[in-house]
This record gives structure tokens, C-alpha cells and sequence, in this order.
């Protein structure tokens, strides 16, 4: 089939309805052919050198951090690659949030500002340490969390900040680093979609009190599972040590039982180690490929009504793509439920996602705080007002028009990205037909 070209498509939409009707093919969905019939790059990406890696760890008998070598190595590459001062290798990127919470002392009876559009992992994390989440709506635009609306939530309660760099982009840090140095609050900044993002030419994850990461099957950086915190301070490294380490600091050795405060076993094994350093070697390139390919797709799904690409902070110099996510506004596309776009793009070839729903209206939160726990901490007028401070009406809407294309999509071919952008237009020319259907 021949592909219909940007320029075909943008007379045909300039010549009338009509004639962009009859200038691109119909959907695959109405009966057309699919834009695409092969598969999308495989993920992970792996070959002798995640093989030996695997083997080597194996044969050596030291699977554990504490004899083998490779998560100590994966913990300084990792830190000089990002400019850290330290790095802290972790079970998952839970228990890098787990940890750093952990070490930044929240708990019982604090309050921690999140965003509403992240995966759960960033709330339950705030449960686990029996405090409360205040939501904190989304600027729709970037996906991101509304800065500008951050001080209104704090009060003498609010522990800790903790932003999401969603998707790969980052979060206003300008505005959060400010804010939060006038309350003296920490900002704990989750970059587990972020591998190699950067605000202002810095690694993101390097600017705030910790920076966590996530390494688990769908990441950027895979290795199955697995995490990491940065951190440019050599005390909250070493307090976030013995609280992954089961409350045991690094000189403690053999069964020298002393133990320095609450913690957990959030350690990182040695496969997980190795399989990172192998994956660490192709990360630079993956990502650049990443980059070029979005910011193709971008101009191409610029040009087409109803299709809005996430927007980046003037500061965001490099965005990791984890997720490449745009909205879409039903009216331009003559009433089209987003339901019926992602399965006639489904139907081409190719996969989307509406993404995340509204996390701050899921009922296991609601459940949480009306635990016999949470009712020892917090009064019933505190849980009452939470379900009022928590209302974001932008997240809301947002969760109705997004839809996202995952990163692996875009490690393909720039012939890929026509692909996608084609598959658009085509359902943008006959959303009519579609509607009926």
C-alpha cells in the first residue's frame, strides 16, 4: 500500500472534507488495509552480553551484594553517569521510594504533595509509611503536576514533595525547588520514567533531596526488576543504606548485630547488578534514538486537528521518553469517542493506550484512610477535608483524552513514525464513517 504523504494530506484537508475524504484510504477498522503489519521493536533489548553477564554471576557463587561485586560497580556507574555524588541500588523502584521516605524520616501523622496522574507505586508508597497523599492536580499540557498550585496544598503536616517526571519529562523544577525551599521541605523526586532526562542540562533525580528510578521490565534501563537512588548528601545516603539493608549501616558485617532504625530488605542481587551494567551499554544510544524519533513524530502529529503532543517545561532539555503521550480532542475528530481512535489505530498496527485513570478518585484510598489505623492518626475532620483538597478537575479531563505509544515504538525506523502519523490521518478523514460504524 502506498503510504498517503503529509503534503497529499494537507492539500486534500485544505481542498475540503470531501476531497481529504477521498484522498486517504479508509481505516483497516472499515475495511482498508492496515498501515502497518509487522510487528514493533522487541523490549528488552539483550545479547551475549546480558548472556555472559547472567553466567558469570551464576558460576561465581555470589548472588548476593554483600559478596559479589557487580551492584557496588552498577551503583558508581550509574552515579558518574548522572553526575550524582551517591548512588543506591534497590529491590524496585517501590523500594527506592520506600527507602528514601524511609531516610527522609516520614511517617505516621505527615502529609506528602503528589500528583494524581502517576502510577500507583508513588501513593502506595506514601501509605506504606502510614502517611497521608495530598493530591495535587495536573497541568494538562505536559502531564505533569501543576506547580503553580503546590503552596496552596502544604500545611504545617506536609513532609516531603514529591514530584513524578512522567513519562520522561520533567516536572516544573524551577518552580518546585523553589517552593520548597521557602517551607524547607524536601522534594523527593520520582524519575522512575526518566532514565537520562534532564532539567537545565542536569540529570533529573539529581536536583532534590533523593532522585528514584525504576529499572523494571518496561523501562528505558531493564533489568527485570530493580532500583536506584541518587543523592548528592552523604547522610541520607547512608541512613537510606540501613533502611534498605533491614536497619544495618555498611560497617556492620557477618553477625554483628547492631541495628540504626526502622527499615526493611530492599536489596538489590547481583543478577540484577550485572544485567544493568550490560543494559547500561546500549542506554545512551537507545535514548537518542528515542529523542529523534519523538520529536519527528511530534512535528508530523502537529499538523493533524485534535492531536496535541505533550508539551515540555522551557527547562526540560532532555526528555527520556519513556512514554510519548499526546491528547485528543474528540470534537476535532467530528465527535469520535477516544475508545473507537485506540481501536481503529489498534486495527492498523498500531497499539495505544489511554493511559492512567484519575488516581486520586480510586476507592482503595478512601478505604485506607477510613482504617482503624489512619483513624488513630488522623481526626475525622482531617479525613473528611482530604477527599475536598484532593479535587483535580485538569487530571479529570486529562484522563478522558490521553493516549500514549510506549517507548519501545520508538526505537524503530523513522519510517515508523509515517506509520503512526499516517494511521491518524487516516481516522482523522473518515471519523464520520467511524462514528457510524
Amino acid at each position: 500500500m502506498d503510504s498517503v504523504t503529509r503534503r497529499t494530506f494537507m492539500a486534500a484537508t485544505a481542498a475540503g472534507g470531501a476531497a481529504a475524504h477521498a484522498a486517504v484510504e479508509k481505516p483497516a477498522v472499515l475495511g482498508g488495509n492496515k498501515v502497518r503489519t509487522k510487528g514493533w521493536p522487541k523490549w528488552p533489548v539483550f545479547d551475549k552480553r546480558e548472556e555472559d553477564s547472567v553466567r558469570n554471576t551464576l558460576l561465581s557463587g555470589n548472588w548476593f551484594r554483600g559478596n559479589g561485586k557487580n551492584v557496588a560497580a552498577f551503583e558508581a556507574q550509574y552515579a558518574q553517569l548522572t553526575g550524582s555524588k551517591g548512588c543506591l541500588a534497590t529491590a524496585n523502584g517501590t523500594s527506592a521510594l520506600i527507602t528514601s521516605l524511609g531516610a527522609l524520616g516520614v511517617g505516621a501523622g505527615d502529609e506528602v504533595i503528589v500528583p494524581p496522574y502517576t502510577f500507583v507505586a508513588t501513593i502506595n508508597v506514601v501509605l506504606m509509611m502510614n502517611a497521608m497523599p495530598v493530591f495535587v492536580d495536573t497541568d494538562p499540557e505536559t502531564f505533569q503536576i501543576d506547580a503553580k498550585k503546590i503552596e496552596a496544598a502544604i500545611t504545617d503536616r506536609t513532609t516531603c514533595i514529591m514530584p513524578v517526571h512522567l513519562g520522561g519529562s520533567s516536572a516544573d523544577l524551577d518552580a518546585i525547588l523553589k517552593i520548597a525551599a521557602k517551607r524547607n521541605i524536601p522534594v523527593l523526586e520520582d524519575a522512575c520514567q526518566a532514565h537520562l532526562g534532564e532539567w537545565r542540562g542536569k540529570k533529573v533525580g539529581t536536583w532534590g533531596a533523593a532522585g528514584c528510578f525504576s529499572f523494571q521490565a518496561s523501562k528505558n534501563l531493564n533489568s527485570g526488576e530493580g532500583g536506584a537512588i541518587l543523592t548528592q548528601s552523604d547522610d541520607l545516603l547512608e541512613k537510606a543504606y540501613a533502611f534498605h539493608n533491614n536497619s544495618r549501616g555498611r560497617k556492620n558485617t557477618g553477625y554483628d548485630f547492631a541495628y540504626v532504625a526502622r527499615g526493611a530488605n530492599l536489596r538489590m542481587t547481583e543478577f540484577q547488578g550485572g544485567l544493568l551494567l550490560a543494559q547500561m551499554t546500549r542506554l545512551e544510544e537507545q535514548s537518542k534514538r528515542r529523542e529523534q524519533n519523538a520529536a519527528y513524530l511530534t512535528s508530523l502529529l502537529k499538523e493533524i486537528p485534535g492531536v496535541m503532543p505533550a508539551k515540555m517545561y522551557d527547562g526540560c532539555t532532555r526528555n527520556a521518553y519513556h512514554l510519548y503521550m499526546f491528547r485528543y480532542d474528540r470534537e476535532k475528530f467530528g465527535g469520535l469517542d477516544r475508545s473507537k481512535f485506540l481501536k481503529a489505530m489498534s486495527a492498523e498496527g498500531i497499539p495505544c493506550s489511554p493511559g492512567y485513570g484519575p488516581l486520586n478518585k480510586e476507592p482503595f484510598l478512601k478505604h485506607t484512610l477510613q482504617t482503624r489505623g489512619y483513624q488513630r492518626i488522623y481526626s475525622q475532620k482531617e479525613i473528611g477535608r482530604w477527599e475536598e483538597r484532593s479535587r483535580c478537575p485538569q487530571n479529570d479531563k486529562l484522563c478522558t483524552e490521553a493516549v500514549w505509544l510506549t517507548q519501545n515504538m520508538l526505537i524503530g525506523e523513522r519510517s515508523d513514525m509515517d506509520q503512526i502519523a499516517e494511521a491518524v490521518r487516516k481516522i482523522h478523514a473518515h471519523a464520520a464513517a467511524l462514528m457510524r460504524a
